[in-house]
């Protein structure tokens, strides 16, 4: 295994530790496809930083850009839910619909002629990012910038995650009885919304704002199937997510296909594996523990 290889896989892994774990909470808040939506229109907000900042494509100004949308998308689907009182699927449906179209013709009118373009932002490349390197003024390369930026990304949601790990839990199992404590359950809410919309972005330009999806969603649920411990779920989806990226690694380098899109269907093959084979949840394991207790009696 080369350098370059090793460095792909790590930058993969990066990624799906920045949003498996975020991708825990929606899954137990019933919120995936709220992922997904914010995955797709956090792309206005990019586009709208580029053109703020000048034309730079520095982190910096995508991550609050895309933060500031991921905002405004939780705000329009809770607004067109709870307000106007159309259902929550059809408000996502809505939202992220005409959101990720209005980015869509921003890039093509006005960041048509630079390294920002749709084929980038739907697909991504994650084989590229051994080449986008960080130096020091004195010339000493430290690294994949992708390092840089998705380590510096996983280590605020891992901070956030860990100093408000009492207030997102009791939000997420119970929000009556945290409203009860005086805790702001919306607040939180529109909280780990942002942190979702940073960790997409972070992820656009390596795995794209199709790809995302799977990482936010399919470790999180794999590590549902297999664990009732929230702790460990946190745990097991890390996990997932970096055989998915070293598994899907080797699938792309055997069939000469996208990398990134080799990790995101492993992701798909070691949940259904999970849905299969889980010790306490899987459908072929239930089976056989009847077929079991049938034959005792």
């Amino acid at each position: 295994m080369t350098q370059n290889d090793l460095e792909i896989i790590i930058t993969g892994c990066l990624v799906s530790f920045c949003c498996s774990i975020p991708g825990c909470f929606l899954i137990l808040r019933r919120m995936a496809m709220i992922g997904d939506a914010i995955s797709h229109a956090v792309l206005p907000g990019i586009v709208i930083a580029y053109l703020l900042a000048g034309g730079t494509r520095d982190s910096v100004f995508m991550l609050t850009g895309a933060a500031v949308l991921g905002l405004v998308t939780t705000f329009m689907i809770e607004t067109f839910h709870r307000k106007v009182r159309i259902q929550e699927d059809a408000a996502i449906g809505i939202t992220f619909t005409t959101l990720f179209a209005l980015g869509v013709i921003l890039v093509s009118a006005f960041a048509g002629n630079v390294d920002l373009d749709q084929e980038c932002i739907l697909y991504g490349e994650i084989a590229l990012s051994p080449f986008e390197r960080l130096y020091t003024g004195a010339g000493t390369d430290l690294g994949p910038l992708s390092f840089w930026t998705m380590g510096t990304v996983l280590l605020i949601i891992l901070v956030f995650i860990i100093s408000g790990y009492k207030e997102l839990f009791l939000t997420t199992f119970d929000p009556a009885y945290a409203a009860v404590l005086g805790l702001s359950v919306l607040t939180w809410h529109y909280l780990l919304m942002g942190f979702v919309s940073l960790a997409t972005v972070a992820a656009f330009k390596s795995v794209g704002a199709i790809l995302v999806v799977a990482f936010l969603v399919a470790p999180a649920a794999t590590a549902h199937l297999l664990t009732d411990s929230f702790p460990r779920m946190l745990l097991y989806s890390c996990i997932a997510g970096m055989i998915a990226c070293i598994g899907g690694y080797m699938l792309a380098v055997w069939i000469n296909g996208s990398v990134a899109g080799g990790m995101a269907t492993f992701c798909g093959i070691i949940f259904v594996l999970a849905y299969l084979f889980s010790p306490s949840q899987g459908i072929l394991t239930r089976k056989l523990r009847s077929s079991k207790i049938e034959h005792s009696n």
